[in-house]
């Protein structure tokens, strides 16, 4: 297997490249098979939201989805893998994570998902795909980074989402 690089850059012109690109780490993480963090990184308003329903919906969840900013954790079980969706923006102090659990939720096949993930970083392992939103222009800009072997190998399959795409149609 050759690994391209550990940091792929994406330009997102609207809302739904956002949230195909979602989609398209949504068919990644059903190959990885394994435990995996993804964080969501970028100022308020970026898109982080999106992207997550994006992912979700790839997965095959079918609800409203919106940032657990108030309840820190939105668990999706039902999906395979099962998500963990979480917000820290609120979090005042990341010892809060200790008393919810959250090394639990870092095992198994799970997915944790996290939007904010520097207010808990001293608590949080190593991401192994962050995905940084920042706006650029009239769209935004995606800048994924592999933290481990399985993000690199994610990054190395990640087909192209981005105006590029919407010139072509399916077969």
């Amino acid at each position: 297997m050759t690994i391209f690089g550990s940091e792929r850059r994406l330009f997102l012109a609207d809302d739904s490249e956002t949230e195909r690109l979602g989609r398209e780490l949504a068919r990644l993480v059903q190959r990885a098979e394994s435990a995996l963090a993804i964080y969501l990184d970028g100022d308020l308003g970026m898109g982080k939201t999106t992207l997550s329903r994006g992912l979700l919906r790839g997965l095959g969840h079918e609800g409203a989805v919106k940032s657990p900013t108030y309840t820190i954790v939105e668990p999706y079980e039902n999906l395979q893998p099962p998500v963990y969706h979480f917000d820290l923006y609120r979090l005042k102090d990341p010892e809060e994570l200790e008393f919810m659990g959250i090394r639990d939720y870092f095992n198994d096949h799970n997915l944790c998902l996290v939007e904010w993930p520097e207010r808990g970083e001293a608590l949080l392992p190593t991401a192994d795909l962050t995905v940084h939103l920042e706006s650029q222009g009239n769209g935004r800009s995606a800048i994924l980074c592999a933290g481990s072997q399985v993000g690199a190998d994610m990054l190395n399959d990640l087909e192209i989402v981005g105006p590029e795409v919407m010139h072509h149609t399916d077969s």
